[in-house]
């Protein structure tokens, strides 16, 4: 499989304090994908991110961006990158901001005029192209963000929080972006607290907490993997009362926890729902709907990382 990034027992130690803030992580970014980085606040993410960059400097282990060491300067000349928090002068425009960064990125006369106009239509900003970036929204500002990241149509991008600040209608039309990118064979390294935007966009994620990468995988690998899934099937019926004939039929059939409308089953699949429907209705239980339960990367990573708290792991020195 060919990666994008992959680190091997990549640390970061900020000396004042002797802060680890990356303890020797591994991780693995196939080329072409859209990847995650999923973490609580202080977990490592941005600094993981501007290890890769050098904008940082690593303290120990080794890594590649695109089948180069990352310390070689010719790894980033096919990466694009949207900081957390970044800020533009404000006396730029937008077209002005994405000139700049596309002279950087190597870009000259037409060739540069026609990426600034193809990227600014992309994000939806080219009717603010020649206005002052003082005069944009928060979310407007990373939208033209976003843009200057994908100057010189770069082969990997880092958005760290591409959302920030953006209305939901601006979320969909970035994560639409996104995906046309990774159809086009760009690969997307996504930092992000919105869980259920990741979920909607990324392959692959991986979790991470106090500098260790906890989880990494596909979505449904990490949510099977965390939430126990076995192959269970849970499902909510919503019914009228259970008498004590109803509830033995519920439990003949699997283990299922009561609630206030009706109560929760988990089933070995989908072909266990219509006999469990036969038999409350031969109990005289009405039945008012069936709906099966998705466990979701939200809840995968909150139970991982309240695992890793009650276990007591973690922490900084």
């Amino acid at each position: 499989m060919e990666l994008a990034v992959e680190t091997k027992d990549l640390s970061k130690t900020y000396k004042r304090g002797r802060i680890l803030a990356l303890k020797a992580l591994d991780l693995q970014v196939p080329m072409g994908s859209a990847f995650g980085l999923l973490g609580p606040n202080g977990a490592g993410k941005s600094t993981l991110v501007k290890t890769l960059l050098t904008i940082v400097r690593a303290s120990g282990g080794s890594a590649t961006l695109l089948g180069v060491d990352f310390r070689r300067p010719e790894a980033r000349r096919k990466v694009g990158y949207l900081p957390e928090g970044h800020r533009f002068p404000g006396y730029l425009t937008g077209a002005g901001v994405c000139e700049y960064f596309g002279r950087l990125a190597g870009l000259r006369g037409a060739e540069l005029a026609t990426q600034i106009k193809e990227k600014l239509e992309l994000v939806g900003m080219s009717e603010w192209a020649d206005v002052k970036i003082s005069r944009y929204s928060k979310g407007m500002a990373q939208r033209v963000g976003l843009a200057q990241a994908m100057l010189g149509n770069p082969k990997l991008i880092f958005l760290d929080e591409p959302t920030d600040g953006v209305d939901p209608l601006g979320r969909q039309e970035i994560r639409e972006v996104i995906k046309r990118l990774c159809r086009q064979g760009s690969t997307i390294f996504l930092n992000s607290h919105l869980l259920s935007e990741v979920e909607q966009v990324c392959d692959r994620v991986a979790i991470m907490h106090h500098g260790r990468i906890l989880r990494q995988g596909s979505v449904r690998e990490i949510i099977d993997a965390v939430t126990g899934g076995q192959g269970l099937l849970q499902v909510r019926f919503r019914t009228s009362p259970l008498d004590a004939g109803a509830r033995q039929a519920v439990e003949r059939h699997g283990a299922f926890t009561p609630a206030d409308d009706g109560f929760l089953v988990n089933l070995p699949g989908p072909q266990a729902v219509t006999p469990l429907i036969d038999a409350l209705r031969a109990a005289r239980t009405e039945i008012f709907s069936v709906e099966p339960q998705h466990a979701n990367l939200e809840e995968a990573f909150i139970r991982l990382i309240q695992q890793q708290s009650d276990q007591g792991v973690g922490g900084t020195r």
